[in-house]
């Protein structure tokens, strides 16, 4: 049944059901956040409103006919003033918060650069200052990437988010081997909105494809105990950043010899995640009809 809000010549969907029920399935953990914060349907169904405005103009134009509000409302659904007055309106694009592309490249060169690494093949402590023109410090690992910031800003911000600690000795350790904040909201919202982008648009391209599908894999298992749980989040961990640092090394590697190079250019994103939930379709332990 169309609704009341939708135009009169709006389509009944006729999406498959299986779809519906994923898209459903995916927006819960989503609308969980939205409610936490305050961020009402009201609010949220005018955002899409603007989204589904945007993709619809420009990803589904029909070639050599000019794009009309009565089409994009068809296509939308929105009411055909709606979409006149979001087309007219500005919205600027998305900017990430000024700590993440600096932060993310520090850690990037502090994760990869042989100088920067121990014997393992970790990143090492550092002192703010060097003693020893061999040693490596924070101040060389900053200016490396800018000699525009202040390495003892980079370090007291880094401070604040938990990216970094400083042990009694005056030694900077990294937290993380990525650059994700422990603490820092604004910068924990960029790579979620970032990183769930990315993994749909992945999942998107490998639903609609005919193609060899793009890498979109995933282990599961049910009814695992919590000693089990525990067990396989370490090897997760243990292995995926393994995988991780090798993939980010081998990046730095290429990025290098790719600046000297023409044509056009193309960004990659690799991640991973570990999920443990209870099992709500599962019996508890010590069930006689377990099987």
């Amino acid at each position: 049944m169309v609704s009341s809000e939708s135009t009169p010549s709006t389509p009944v969907p006729t999406a498959s059901p299986a779809l519906v029920r994923a898209v459903q399935h995916l927006l819960r953990p989503l609308v969980r956040l939205l409610l936490a914060h305050q961020l009402t349907f009201r609010f949220i169904s005018e955002l899409l409103k603007t989204v589904y405005v945007e993709m619809a103009n420009k990803e589904f134009a029909i070639q050599g006919k000019r794009q009309t509000t009565s089409r994009l409302s068809l296509l939308t659904g929105i009411h055909r003033k709606d979409v006149k007055r979001l087309l007219e309106a500005d919205f600027p694009g998305y900017v990430p918060p000024p700590t993440v592309s600096l932060g993310a490249r520090l850690v990037a060169r502090w994760i990869s650069a042989s100088e920067f690494l121990d014997k393992e093949g970790h990143a090492r402590p550092l002192r703010r200052l060097s003693d020893s023109p061999d040693a490596p410090s924070f101040e060389q690992l900053v200016a490396s990437v800018s000699k525009d910031i202040r390495a003892r800003s980079v370090l007291d911000e880094w401070s604040r988010l938990g990216v970094v600690e400083v042990d009694e000795d005056g030694w900077i350790r990294l937290i993380v081997d990525a650059f994700v904040p422990v603490k820092g909201f604004e910068e924990k919202a960029h790579y979620f909105g970032r990183n769930l982008h990315d993994h749909i648009e992945v999942g998107v391209n490998n639903l609609q494809s005919q193609a060899a599908p793009t890498l979109e894999r995933s282990v599961h298992y049910r009814e695992l105990s919590e000693a089990s749980i525990e067990e396989l989040s370490d090897l997760g961990e243990e292995l995926g950043m393994q995988t991780l640092r090798a993939l980010n090394r081998r990046a730095q590697e290429l990025q290098n010899l790719d600046v000297r190079k023409t044509g056009p250019r193309f960004r990659m994103n690799f991640g991973m995640y570990f999920l443990h939930a209870r099992d709500e379709g599962a019996k508890d332990a010590g069930d006689t009809d377990r099987k």
